[in-house]
């Protein structure tokens, strides 16, 4: 038995040595990918200590580079503009080819759970139009990866996952919210569409940033072991092993929906979610990329203002650059916290992208944002608002949600009118000499004020008392 048993040692040992002798790639460098276009990008993996490796595009680039002592090796490599399918040809210890790769737009979509929202919905939770949608699917122009749910400790290499064409099978379970952008992109522009989706719901800020970057807001507790509840909560955690493996595949672009864990901890949210958008663009070193983010949607929530972190992300939009803010005060649920209006989500999202980064300079991409008071006069607010080159509109229902108060800083219900010159005035009976307005400032109340694109205001106010 002693010869048996050192004879398959022996293999073991060989397997093992062969596999770590080998080319072996992170899970996103696979078969269906989608490169970026017109931009030199990375691909790296690891192979025998030492070994050359040779990259080769069929589209007639190609790359060199040699692994490390500890086979670890990264090289650069031209695109063209969006095509394919491609092969990608790898050569070292041993060669690999990827296949039916695309050049196009690639674009990551991370969050909690309205990012997570499968595009069939969750368990009694519909997304209207989601049949219709999943069945005209089938499009190999689009492709979807999403990275499953992992914590921990410390910054990995690797995540699980796969490439896909979208098909009805991939498209059920995708992204809704990020489906229905790459499906806008696609349809318009024509041009292979990859959607990298990296969430978990009910995830913080926090989770998402890494340590470096939360180490100045000293009351925020590192982790120092693996929690076994709570990870999708604990600072670093998610960004460890969810975006960290993530850095460096060159994207166009990300689009984020998340505040709504962190919707009483507005004032730390105005800080670190900007913080968080710098710091995902100081590790892929590809410049200011666009940043392009949901407004949470008005919601019944247990006490609270969740209006405190909306006027915190739009903060984040008028202070950051290159970020878009997509409003969803019209879609909101005060009984569901997951609107199910997740198509005009993505398009929402798709406005920003295509008006900023695909030439579309025409075209309405955002709503209504509060400028400042002109004048009162009467006991009448008059307001100025931005994104409204066309006016105003209410489409013929009453406008409500709007409130002022005078120095005694007790807000009454208030009319509304939209007055010729695109401005707004505001006044209530109650209040003869108003200081402040506030609009839709509430966990749950419905936007009613629009542009006549039709996009919704941000809910907003004009004071900065403490709540």
């Amino acid at each position: 038995m002693k010869p048996l048993k050192t004879i398959l040692l022996a293999i073991l040992f060989l397997s093992v040595t062969i596999s770590f002798a080998q080319i072996q790639l992170p899970a996103f460098f696979g078969d269906h990918m989608v490169l970026q276009q017109n931009s030199t990008v990375s691909i790296w993996g690891t192979d025998k200590p030492n070994a050359k490796i040779k990259v080769i595009g069929n589209w007639g680039k190609e790359s060199t580079a040699t692994a490390n002592a500890n086979g670890q090796w990264k090289l650069k490599i031209q695109t063209p503009s969006y095509g394919g399918p491609y092969t990608l040809n790898i050569k070292g210890s041993n060669e690999v080819t990827l296949n039916n790769v695309m050049i196009g737009e690639v674009w990551l979509c991370s969050g909690q759970s309205n990012m997570e929202m499968p595009v069939k919905g969750f368990n009694n939770q519909p997304i209207n139009g989601s049949g219709e949608a999943i069945i005209n699917s089938k499009n190999n122009q689009i492709r979807l990866f999403t990275v499953k749910r992992a914590a921990s400790l410390d910054p990995l290499d690797q995540v699980e996952g796969q490439w896909a064409e979208a098909t009805p099978l991939t498209v059920k379970d995708f992204s809704a919210t990020a489906y229905f952008f790459g499906k806008k992109l696609n349809t318009l522009l024509n041009i292979p569409i990859g959607l990298i989706h990296t969430s978990w719901g009910g995830s913080s800020v926090e989770a998402w940033m890494d340590k470096e970057s939360l180490s100045p807001y000293n009351t925020i507790e590192l982790p120092k072991n693996l929690p076994e509840e709570g990870l999708n909560q604990t600072p670093t955690l998610l960004y460890n092993a969810m975006i960290s493996p993530l850095v460096g595949y060159n994207i166009k672009g990300a689009i984020w929906y998340q505040g709504e864990s962190n919707r009483n901890r507005a004032k730390e949210y105005a800080q670190l979610f900007p913080t968080m958008i710098n710091t995902w663009r100081e590790k892929w070193q590809q410049g200011k990329f666009p940043f392009y983010f949901v407004q949470i949607a008005p919601y019944g929530y247990d006490g609270g203002n969740a209006g405190f972190v909306r006027e915190a992300q739009l903060y984040t939009m008028k202070t950051v650059e290159n970020t878009g803010m997509a409003v969803t005060m019209d879609i909101g649920d005060c009984d569901f916290i997951h609107p199910r209006e997740k198509k005009l989500v993505g398009d929402r999202l798709a406005l920003w992208a295509l008006a900023k980064d695909y030439g579309m300079e025409d075209i309405a991409y955002s709503g209504p944002v509060y400028k400042a008071i002109d004048e009162i006069k009467d006991g009448k607010v008059k307001m100025s608002f931005e994104y409204n080159e066309n006016g105003l509109s209410s489409y013929g229902q009453p406008l409500s949600g709007f409130e002022v108060a005078g120095a005694d800083k007790v807000f009454h219900p208030a009319e509304a009118k939209i007055n010729g010159d695109k401005s707004l005035s505001v006044w209530s009976e109650h209040v003869s000499a108003p200081v402040a307005v506030r609009y839709a400032f509430k966990n749950c109340e419905a936007g009613s004020l629009f542009n006549t694109e039709g996009l919704p205001a941000s809910s907003f106010r004009t004071d900065t008392w403490e709540e």
